[in-house]
């Protein structure tokens, strides 16, 4: 039975992309939409992430989905500071089934609290 996502997925206000096993995008929220619009947009769902990367993120891309984890960091696009967020997600049997991308404008200064 598959599960409904809440409608507050696809309406935040960072974009949100995720990929199967398999590296086809299956879901795309309404931000990541808007942010990939000059690559197609919704029609990028059911595409492979890899014909969109460099050689590069393409390793990355393989070693998240080999070791699972974490690949975190920060870039400048557009005048905008973002930080991209992208972690394998796993099945009910713990096995990487794909990626998710988390991508967020953040402040040129950040408060950073130790707590």
């Amino acid at each position: 039975m598959e599960k409904a996502l809440p409608d507050w997925t696809y309406a935040m206000n960072c974009a949100v992309t995720v990929c199967d096993a398999d590296l086809n995008i299956i879901y795309m929220n309404e931000r990541s939409r808007e942010t990939f619009a000059n690559r197609g947009g919704a029609d990028l769902i059911g595409h492979n992430l890899l014909g969109y990367h460099n050689e590069r993120s393409q390793a990355i891309i393989h070693r998240l989905m080999s070791e699972g984890g974490v690949n975190c960091y920060t870039i400048s696009k557009n005048g905008q500071k973002k930080m991209i967020y992208q972690t394998a997600w796993r099945d009910s049997d713990g096995n990487v089934a794909g990626l998710v991308e988390i991508s967020m404008v953040i402040p040129e200064e950040m408060p950073h609290y130790i707590r």
